[in-house]
């Protein structure tokens, strides 16, 4: 056998082979020092937590848990440097294990795995993940929101056409659009928040897929790392990732939102719109064109929501048809899948918050286009109808008003001698959610952002507290049981 070979020989008891070192790397992926770090964070969190609980239950001797503690402690402390080239055959995780039981004896080290396994660490540190992301995620979308509203109300009364099938259709403010959209990204976020709340509870104590018989307390694992319950079934614990499917869902939703405002406005910064002008900080030139002035950045927000669909798409079909227990797929690929959905989002949310409060309309323009686009038609037509007029009637000829203008080169809308101006008529449209009740939505998603913000703030007070108290415990058990000789 060479010695390149025999490098690779590792007996597991059952197992006296392992991976190759380049098969190895596709299965386990760069194990560089970044990598450790980001992997051992908080899987050693995981690993205080259950100590601590394995101490408390008596399945694991003070002194033992002393020494396990205090190694733990001082590799976090030094950002798992000493594991840094380690070989790490079978992963990261066992890598570090091993490492352990090497420092610390197999009577030491050996015993941290009891009642667990990596099955159910992995879905624990999965879903530590995932709510870090989407505690970040929903902040930077709160931002998003009040920038939103804000110009809302700052724009109220500027006068605009809102487009179907890209035609002027009726008259509304720039304000009443941007709560449009604030109003589509509140249901983002509260779906966003709900994906959070369904964290809660903590797959620690699943074990390979059944649970396990020793006198664990899986509640106070779950209380310590910061989440609310303990796993439900075991089988469910560590099989389903749907958790990560619908946050990567609702990411996606977020991202196509921002999308279409992104669309929207890049279609209104052009020069045949003229509706809005962003600063030079935010626009881009050419390497060959002297004149472009591009709002580059609007393709970027457009393009991130294509991303996190695709996220979505990949881990949804990873998952896929997998029989309901552990699974490489689920576990590891689909999820590995669903983390570019986050990045994308919180890159498209980013860029749309300096936009939207960059973003200036352009007043007069907007009004012009919403006089010559004979936006009032269908309020000139709904003023017959309140004086007895068939609606197909006050159609018909409001319609054939138009046609004449249009013969006619007329700019603007006269039916009967009466011409209103569209923003002497958009606030009449205060029935069924119009411009004219404008202030009351966005008042009420105002209200809702203060409740979504509240929520935000519940659970970043739950695992600051969790943080504080496996702190505390842990020091307790140091401070009790350091002082020994590990049994």
């Amino acid at each position: 056998m060479s010695g390149a070979a025999r490098t690779d020989v590792r007996d597991t008891g059952r197992l006296t082979r392992t991976l190759a070192p380049r098969t190895r790397r596709v299965v386990y992926g760069d194990q560089g020092p970044e990598a450790v770090r980001r992997e051992l964070e908080r899987t050693t969190t995981v690993d205080l937590a259950h100590i601590v609980m394995l101490t408390e239950t008596g399945l694991l001797p003070g002194p033992v848990a002393a020494a396990l503690l205090d190694r733990v402690r001082r590799l976090r402390a030094d950002g798992f440097r000493e594991l840094y080239g380690l070989d790490a055959p079978r992963g990261t995780y066992l890598m570090y294990e091993g490492h352990l039981t090497r420092e610390l004896g197999a009577d030491v080290g050996g015993k941290l795995h009891t009642a667990r396994s990596r099955n159910d660490i992995k879905a624990t540190v999965t879903a530590m993940r995932l709510r870090d992301e989407l505690l970040d995620l929903t902040s930077q979308l709160l931002r998003q929101q009040g920038i939103l509203l804000a110009r809302a109300r700052a724009h109220a009364d500027v006068v605009m056409p809102v487009y179907t099938h890209f035609q002027p259709a009726m008259p509304v403010t720039y304000g009443y659009y941007l709560a449009g959209v604030a109003a589509a990204l509140d249901r983002d976020l509260a779906a966003l928040l709900h994906s959070l709340d369904e964290l809660d509870r903590c797959p620690l104590g699943a074990g390979a897929v059944a649970g396990t018989d020793l006198p664990i307390n899986p509640e106070r694992t779950a209380q310590l790392l910061g989440f609310t319950r303990p796993p439900l079934h075991a089988l469910d614990a560590v099989a389903a990732r749907d958790s990560v499917l619908r946050a990567v869902a609702c990411a996606a939703s977020a991202a196509v939102t921002l999308s279409r405002l992104a669309t929207d406005l890049q279609l209104w910064s052009t020069q045949e719109f003229g509706f809005v002008v962003f600063p030079e900080r935010l626009v881009g030139g050419s390497s060959a064109m002297p004149q472009k002035r591009n709002a580059f950045l609007l393709e970027h927000v457009k393009a991130k929501a294509a991303v996190a669909v695709g996220a979505w798409t990949a881990a949804a079909a990873a998952m896929k048809s997998t029989p309901f227990t552990n699974s490489i797929e689920v576990g590891t690929e689909a999820v590995d899948a669903a983390w570019p959905a986050f990045d994308a989002l919180r890159d498209a949310v980013l860029l749309g918050q300096v936009l939207v409060s960059g973003a200036r309309p352009v007043a007069a323009r907007m009004e012009q286009r919403a006089r010559e686009g004979f936006v009032t038609a269908t309020v000139i037509a709904n003023r017959m109808v309140a004086q007895g007029v068939p609606f197909r009637t006050a159609h018909h000829v409001v319609g054939a008003a138009v046609r004449a203008a249009v013969e006619a080169g007329e700019p603007e809308l006269d039916v009967a001698g009466t011409s209103p101006a569209p923003g002497d008529v958009v606030g009449d449209l205060d029935r069924g959610g119009g411009p004219g009740e404008c202030g009351k939505a966005v008042g009420e998603l105002r209200s809702r952002l203060t409740e979504h913000a509240d929520q935000l703030a519940a659970h970043r007070r739950r695992l600051l507290e969790a943080g504080e108290l496996l702190a505390a415990e842990t020091a307790t058990v140091l401070a009790r049981h350091g002082s020994g000789e590990p049994a």
